[in-house]
């Protein structure tokens, strides 16, 4: 069975990667899954990641991981688009339940960010309140613009170091945790015929 409880940053990071390897491999140990783990996870919550995903369908954090009950504090929107309730959720898990690291889980083609790219390009933008998912998502395709990236994937993972970055710039509480050593912030890209992750940003690993 995997350490079902890591406390340090690079422990958690390696956890969250040999589940990923038993998932693509098709090996899962479905660890933490069962009665007894809801008994003992009942009185309270001590996930030892938090991490923060696009909402799309296909990017069930505890099944591509291989965790259960207890193991991940998951906060999702589309695009991975942080707000104020995303940023409060993050500082909750690290500085109220202890959770040694933070992942920004993005995808390739990313819904949010093909929408971005093709506004950016046609100057038109989705209806509704999806409209303002796109907006908020455009920085990081005027970014890779800039840059000279083109492709919806390299946008992605332009997206995710942007995420990361952002998460750590706006939160003081998450910023002084990374800084401690308490804390690493980790942005991988999950590729969705493989299911394999990439590591494309990084804050506070130390190995």
């Amino acid at each position: 069975m995997p350490d079902l409880t890591p406390s340090s940053p690079d422990e958690a990071y390696t956890a969250l990667l040999d589940g990923n390897a038993r998932f693509v491999q098709g090996d899962r140990l479905h660890p933490n899954q069962d009665a007894d783990r809801r008994s003992e996870s009942a009185p309270g919550q001590r996930p030892f990641a938090v991490l923060f995903g696009c909402s799309d369908s296909r990017l069930a954090a505890e099944i591509i991981f291989d965790r259960g009950l207890g193991d991940l504090f998951v906060v999702r929107t589309a695009g991975h688009v942080p707000g104020a309730e995303v940023l409060g959720s993050v500082e909750y898990g690290v500085h109220v339940l202890g959770a040694p690291l933070v992942v920004v889980l993005g995808h390739d083609s990313c819904g949010a960010v093909t929408a971005a790219a093709e506004a950016e390009r046609g100057g038109t933008g989705p209806a509704g309140y999806i409209g303002d998912v796109v907006e908020r998502v455009m920085p990081s395709v005027l970014s890779g613009r800039a840059k000279g990236l083109t492709e919806v994937d390299e946008f992605v993972d332009e997206h995710i170091q942007r995420t990361v970055d952002g998460l750590v710039g706006r939160s003081a509480l998450l910023a002084d945790a990374v800084e401690a050593g308490r804390c690493a912030v980790v942005g991988l890209s999950y590729r969705l015929a493989e299911g394999t992750v990439n590591c494309v940003a990084q804050r506070g690993l130390k190995g």
